[in-house]
């Protein structure tokens, strides 16, 4: 039997390697996402046969659900959910953060998650689906300006871990995917379209992709439907953990 997957976020990075990733290996696809003109692309691309696009803006709780009722017949039944859809914005310490910045990152990757995830939790209860919340290193490991962003993927994480507790008995599996360095649109978003400052970022530091996230993804659903894997923590070698700051008197 042909599964169904909701990825959200497909237009760029994670979201996208996983939807082609996902297709070569069976699966049917509702792929979402504000920007059409990639969805189509994707749906060229793909087959539409396998890729349904869904386009609207994730902090868009009507436009969701909307666009859920409306799914084709074949694309009706979601057996995974995978919540990509996510963003960091600013790099400027707590104190001189963009306070609009903090609630865009809290709307997305808090507030937008919990609706879907709610809104699909009994038909995934029903179909005994999965459930794969992307979360980050920075829900561990605070480093300077990560703030709220780092506070977002901490909730995103434990969040995963409540889900867990709750589903239990009902054969759901839910589990967290925590990257650090990996290159994709992220820091030109975050840096609001700063390209040199994404290339700065990534020279030589050998990063991950996205389709080394997009098979971990993969990975995790594919497993047998008995295992659930809880958390996966992975980085580059060439990435790992900083030392603790000191202030020292001039």
């Amino acid at each position: 039997m042909t599964r169904t997957a909701l990825i959200t976020g497909a237009t760029s990075g994670f979201g996208a390697a996983a939807v082609r990733q996902f297709v070569a290996a069976g699966w049917r696809v509702i792929a979402t996402g504000r920007r059409a003109e990639r969805l189509a692309a994707l749906v060229e691309e793909l087959g539409a046969e396998r890729v349904h696009p869904a386009c609207f803006d994730i902090r868009d709780a009507g436009a969701m659900r909307a666009a859920l009722a409306e799914l084709p017949a074949e694309f009706a039944g979601i057996d995974l959910l995978v919540n990509n859809a996510g963003l960091a914005q600013g790099t400027a310490p707590a104190q001189r953060a963009d306070l609009e910045d903090w609630r865009t990152m809290i709307d997305t990757n808090i507030t937008a998650l919990v609706t879907l995830t709610h809104h699909l939790l009994p038909q995934l209860i029903e179909r005994r689906g999965a459930i794969i919340n992307i979360s980050s290193t920075a829900a561990t490991y605070p480093y300077p300006g990560g703030n709220a962003y780092g506070g977002t993927k901490a909730f995103v994480s434990q969040f995963s871990l409540g889900l867990r507790s709750d589903l239990h008995g009902t054969g759901v599996r839910v589990t967290a995917i925590e990257p650090g360095m990996a290159q994709t649109e992220f820091t030109l978003v975050r840096t609001h379209g700063d390209q040199a400052a994404s290339d700065t970022l990534y020279a030589g530091a050998h990063p991950m992709t996205a389709e080394d996230i997009a098979a971990q993804i993969l990975w995790v659903a594919n497993l047998p439907p008995h295992l659930n894997i809880n958390r996966i923590e992975l980085m580059p070698v060439s990435q790992s953990f900083a030392g603790f700051q000191v202030a020292r008197e001039s």
